[in-house]
């Protein structure tokens, strides 16, 4: 039985079942521990509580293989409200361990404890873990590293080392209040000071030098670099000086290997490359910085670093302390760029795209503002025009979260008044989406709709950027599902001549989509998985303007297809 460890403490795993295979016969359960507590964090020239776990930033690498099961019990020693989301992982009828709050859970309350319990099923390679509530993901974020089934490799040439690569957004003051005071005013929340890498920001920052992160790579080696994208609200370009990356896989699905000096990871998203230790000996910059695909914003303009520093006998002394070679970042508006490498994903072999749809969606998606209500402070309506605050929606609607119940305790527990079915299947209005839009649209709907999906059902979604306020590229994440992008391109999406570029063939496999920015994406999945899944813009402060969605999936026939019971220490609101 494995031991498993996180901060010097051992917990042991213990699991007792009939097998019906000897897959089955080899899995395992990974318990863990998580304490959410205040811990002194420095960054830049500042020391301040920050929210972490374990008092580790980022969090504890969870380290699993596919068919494994994971029992983590989170313990809030916080003061803030918490719930714990594992990003990217299906949920296969375990909705209740999902955790975005308000949506398949109540908040974890400050004291208190709950324990996520699910099986990896038919997943392998990157995904993270991080806080679903308020802006604690700011630094409540983890890696999660799913291994092939004992005995079986990788369709890659295996590599000596494997790293994990967090990007992060960092504020020199505490991100919760950073929000709260967005919120107060309806206006945009304070730019980050600093991006991270596996929580350091790196010797381009004033007072950081002597923190910044290390990763080894010796002469001829093959390393295999997992490269997530925690950051907050900010899509970011990946480079190593005078390094070749080979993308193998991304979120937890593998690829058709291609050849790039630059990756760009909205924030969400995973993807796994591949280098090789092929340069002479020395030390080279790993750096990140923004893609900014929206215009005269104001934006976190740093860059990031990390070293990578071979370890070959050949380099010698003065090699390792000569300074970094940096290298050549695209230019933070260069969409050019990301189309190119996003129009390079392909799945690995063959895949079994859904055909006959069933469900044949449209979503817009995009900013808005709600004019000030009457009797209301101009200090609280600090939108982008006077006497307005942000706000951003989905098909005209404003996704608002309950406060009394959980959406999935409301829908297993046939409460009324919490939610409604009746989210339009497609936008209430059409118009030019992508042109110059009448100001008379610019104002949503606010609602709790949820879209009703049968089980089984074939769905086709097309999301569609608008250039309502500002257009710009959303990463959307869906909750309990993969799905297949069959393709994606720029203005409106044209049903007649657009299908066209559908990859029915080998699209590739994501849990979130970087809706180009004056564009849209189509995605296709199969509703095998019920209960209530949020589908959301993975900008953080979109979410909290109301730029999501929710799908209600039927029960179908038999337990196979029944969401299971909640567990009995499930947080009540």
């Amino acid at each position: 039985m494995k031991i498993n460890t996180i901060n010097g403490i051992f917990f042991f795993g213990f699991v007792f079942f009939l097998a019906s295979s000897m897959a089955e016969a080899m899995a395992k359960v990974h318990n863990h521990e998580f304490i959410v507590q205040a811990t002194k964090v420095k960054r830049l020239c500042e020391t301040h509580n920050s929210i972490t776990v374990n008092g580790m930033f980022p969090g504890p690498t969870l380290e699993v293989n596919d068919g494994d099961s994971l029992v983590v019990k989170v313990t809030n020693k916080a003061r803030y409200n918490l719930t714990i989301h594992w990003h990217g992982i299906r949920q296969m009828r375990t909705g209740w361990a999902d955790g975005p709050e308000f949506v398949t859970q109540c908040p974890i309350r400050p004291g208190a404890s709950y324990t996520y319990r699910f099986t990896i099923q038919g997943q392998i390679g990157t995904l993270w873990w991080h806080a679903h509530s308020s802006w604690l993901r700011a630094t409540v974020y983890g890696a999660l590293i799913i291994y092939p089934p004992q005995g079986v490799s990788y369709p890659f040439p295996k590599p000596k080392r494997e790293t994990p690569i967090l990007l992060g957004e960092w504020w020199d003051g505490n991100p919760v209040d950073v929000v709260r005071e967005a919120t107060r005013t309806g206006g945009a929340p304070n730019n980050s000071d600093a991006y991270t890498i596996n929580g350091q920001p790196g010797d381009l920052y004033k007072c950081s030098s002597q923190d910044t992160v290390i990763v080894p790579i010796g002469s001829g080696e093959t390393n295999l670099l997992r490269v997530i994208n925690a950051a907050l609200n900010q899509p970011l370009f990946f480079s190593i000086a005078n390094h070749k990356m080979t993308v193998v896989g991304a979120d937890a699905s593998y690829l058709k290997p291609f050849s790039t000096s630059t990756i760009m990871l909205g924030p969400g998203q995973t993807t796994d490359v591949l280098i090789s230790g092929n340069q002479l000996p020395s030390r080279y910059y790993m750096a990140a910085r923004a893609y900014q695909s929206t215009q005269n914003a104001p934006f976190d303009n740093t860059t990031t670093t990390a070293i990578l520093e071979y370890t070959s006998a050949a380099c010698p002394a003065k090699c390792l302390t000569t300074k970094p070679i940096m290298p050549q970042l695209p230019a933070f508006n260069d969409t050019p760029t990301v189309t190119a490498f996003s129009r390079s994903f392909k799945s690995l072999r063959k895949v079994e795209v859904p055909t006959d749809i069933d469900e044949n969606l449209v979503f817009t998606i995009g900013l808005g503002i709600q004019r000030c209500p009457k009797n209301v402070r101009a200090r609280r309506c600090q939108g982008p025009i006077n006497g307005t605050r942000f706000s951003a929606s989905m098909n005209n609607v404003s996704f608002v979260l309950p406060s009394n119940f959980s959406l999935l305790q409301a829908h297993m527990q046939k409460i009324s008044g919490v939610f409604t079915t009746d989210f339009p299947a497609k936008p209430p209005v059409k118009f030019d989406y992508t042109g110059n839009v009448s100001q008379s649209l610019w104002q949503p709907i606010l609602g709790t709709k949820l879209y009703n999906l049968k089980y089984g059902s074939k769905v086709q979604v097309v999301l569609q950027d608008t250039s309502i306020v500002t257009p710009e590229n959303h990463p959307i994440h869906l909750h309990g599902y993969d799905f297949y992008i069959i393709a994606e391109g720029f203005g409106n999406f044209n049903p007649k001549k657009d299908t066209s570029k559908f990859n029915l063939v080998d699209p590739p496999m994501r849990n979130t989509v970087a809706v180009p920015s004056n564009g849209w994406a189509v995605i296709r999945f199969v509703t095998d998985n019920p209960g209530v899944w949020i589908m959301h813009c993975h900008l953080d402060v979109h979410i909290s303007w109301g730029l999501a969605m929710a799908f209600l999936v039927e029960d179908g026939i038999g337990e196979l297809q029944t969401l299971e019971p909640p567990p009995a220490d499930y947080p009540l609101c």
